[in-house]
């Protein structure tokens, strides 16, 4: 293999590892297209910059922190979507018991959480491991763009990661 073919190949694989990992692992706090992909397959089994060269293609495998941002950001863009019952998929079991159906859920979410039933963008924040689960601390625009600080509290289940609950924080409890 020529210096040039093989540089070639290194710069593309760089570049694909780059925006891989930035558009599927969470970058600006949203996942590109969560319903197709999800963060913790191979992205593609084999790609080429061109016919001429082959590239070499990573395996992009995300860590807890990454699944549990594609479980809100995937709850996010379903209520946005206004699609409630996907929406409830993200949610844990005791919180789906509580309400019983998607509807019951979807309601209640508008009427308390407007800013999650309609976000104009979401950051994402702390995560943090603790004795009780996961927690994973967002800043969320509404869309007059005030932004709101939540905690998402999360649990692990056979099926992935699920929302089991979500608490109001006021700015002096936010850590970065």
């Amino acid at each position: 293999m020529s210096v040039k073919k093989s540089i070639a190949q290194t710069l593309v694989a760089s570049a694909i590892t780059f925006l891989a990992v930035h558009t599927f692992a969470g970058a600006n706090g949203m996942m590109a297209d969560i319903a197709h992909i999800t963060p913790t397959k191979t992205i593609s089994n084999h790609a080429f910059a061109s016919d001429a060269y082959p590239v070499l293609v990573l395996a992009v495998t995300a860590g807890p922190k990454e699944d549990v941002q594609a479980t809100i950001t995937g709850q996010f863009l379903a209520f946005l979507e206004g699609d409630v019952n996907r929406a409830f998929t993200y949610a844990s079991s005791s919180i789906r018991s509580m309400f019983g159906t998607a509807q019951n859920f979807g309601a209640m979410v508008q009427r308390s959480y407007p800013m999650v039933w309609r976000s104009a963008g979401v950051t994402f924040l702390a995560h943090k491991e603790t004795s009780l689960g996961r927690t994973q601390d967002v800043k969320i625009f509404d869309a007059a763009g005030t932004a709101h600080y939540l905690r998402y509290f999360v649990t692990q289940t056979p099926s992935g990661w699920k929302i089991s609950g979500v608490q109001f924080l006021n700015i002096t409890d936010i850590s970065v």
